[in-house]
């Protein structure tokens, strides 16, 4: 951060912002990108998608998955005589899973993803969870959740696949502090040495590392958000008595600070005590934050809307980089959820909600933004029409919470910029 946006009082903010909502064309990934970075998570939990040929496709290029690997998700395919209704779906799924729990028996938990296909024939899941659960437990748990594209953002597998496992959690009435939120284990063992360093605990993470570690929940369940898009997992954890620690999110020096703050006050941490464990980790990340400010520092970004992440980065670019959001849209705005980060952004950036792919291009075309955070689909097009790009998915898939990768993020917008004047030379 420059010095000047360090002594500068704190932005009035968007919490009372008008917001433009759209309903049209969007062009997004759906619900089954996340299966991308949960199978990697969970790690002795698999991954059934019941969908087409064309699910599939899109669950190999997405993850790169070569012809040798074994990776903890796959594809029941929908043939033509299923989607017919000629032939019982419910039986072939039931010799799809026996097959597969025999060749993978170090399966714990077996998630069914719906897809579009298997919601449009009215493939009732569910019962078929339960229905394997009767025959496979108590070795394997079956859950399911759906990953359909229709009226979803990619980002929602996550939370449709965390919500899931909100029923299994057993009750407890202890205190303790929940992170919730797919994290990489690099950055969760960042953070749960920071809590220990506090003396806070005890500390469990959603999802956990191995199914047999499903945290409890109940009455003294302080939960922190990892992740702005889990609204439906962060209600069902409230009706089971937990309750919500309010912070932004924890990206760059600033978010990471107040995110760790959160629960800190809530612990009853002295603040001295608090500045002496964070001081050092706020302070590497406000150095390796610095190294791309010249470059970055007073450039124009347009946000399209895509994977809900879109306001946390716009507060960490616009406080600590001083970059200035010309747009920012977002699938879905949860306000509760994004109240912290709200009172955080420029007073005049325009919020956006929903979609209109179309009309987007056009104010975005008519801004001319020095660099434009898309979806894979536009980036290439705009690419061609002179504008520089950055992959919002890639901000999914990179580790970027928390003070030892608040650099890495500042990265990831910093080098488009840098490919784009080194091609001008």
């Amino acid at each position: 951060m420059s010095a000047a946006a360090l002594a500068r009082p704190p932005a009035p903010g968007c919490t009372e912002a008008p917001v433009l909502r759209e309903r049209g064309q969007r062009e997004v990934f759906c619900g089954l990108t996340g299966i991308i970075w949960l199978h990697r998570k969970i790690q002795d939990a698999f991954f059934l998608v019941v969908g087409s040929r064309t699910c599939a496709h899109l669950m190999q290029s997405a993850a790169g998955v070569v012809i040798f690997a074994e990776p903890r998700f796959a594809t029941a395919i929908m043939e033509e005589r299923d989607l017919a209704g000629m032939t019982d779906a419910n039986e072939e799924l039931d010799r799809v899973v026996a097959q597969l729990l025999a060749r993978r028996p170090d399966i714990r938990l077996l998630f069914l993803v719906g897809s579009c296909p298997s919601e449009v024939i009215k493939l009732d899941l569910s019962r078929a969870a339960q229905r394997l659960n009767a025959t496979h437990a108590p070795g394997v748990r079956v859950l399911n959740y759906s990953g359909s594209g229709i009226e979803t953002t990619f980002t929602q597998g996550e939370d449709a696949c965390l919500a899931a496992l909100v029923p299994e959690m057993r009750a407890d009435p202890a205190p303790g502090l929940l992170v919730v939120g797919a994290l990489a284990e690099v950055v969760e063992d960042q953070m749960r040495r920071q809590f220990e360093a506090l003396g806070i605990g005890p500390v469990a993470f959603l999802p956990p590392r191995r199914a047999a570690d499903l945290p409890g929940v109940g009455p003294g369940t302080r939960f922190l958000l990892a992740q702005p898009f889990l609204a439906e997992t962060a209600r069902l954890l409230e009706d089971r008595g937990a309750r919500r620690l309010a912070a932004p999110f924890p990206l760059g020096a600033e978010g990471t600070t107040a995110w760790l703050r959160a629960a800190a006050e809530a612990w009853g941490i002295p603040a001295a005590r608090f500045r002496e464990v964070t001081a050092a980790g706020e302070q590497r990340a406000r150095t390796a934050i610095a190294r791309h400010h010249a470059l970055l520092a007073g450039r124009r970004i347009s946000f399209f809307p895509d994977s809900q992440l879109e306001i946390p980065l716009a507060r960490f670019l616009s406080r600590e980089l001083d970059m200035q959001p010309v747009e920012i849209g977002t699938p879905y705005l949860h306000r509760p959820h994004l109240a912290e980060e709200l009172a955080l952004l420029p007073a005049d950036a325009m919020l956006s909600e929903g979609g209109d792919v179309d009309r987007q291009l056009d104010r975005c075309r008519a801004a001319r933004p020095d660099l434009v955070v898309c979806g894979l689909g536009l980036a290439n097009p705009l690419e061609a029409e002179g504008f520089t790009t950055k992959w919002s998915i890639e901000l999914v898939f990179t580790p970027i919470q928390g003070y030892d990768q608040a650099g890495d993020l500042a990265a990831l917008f910093a080098r488009p910029l840098d490919r784009r004047t080194r091609l001008m030379v």
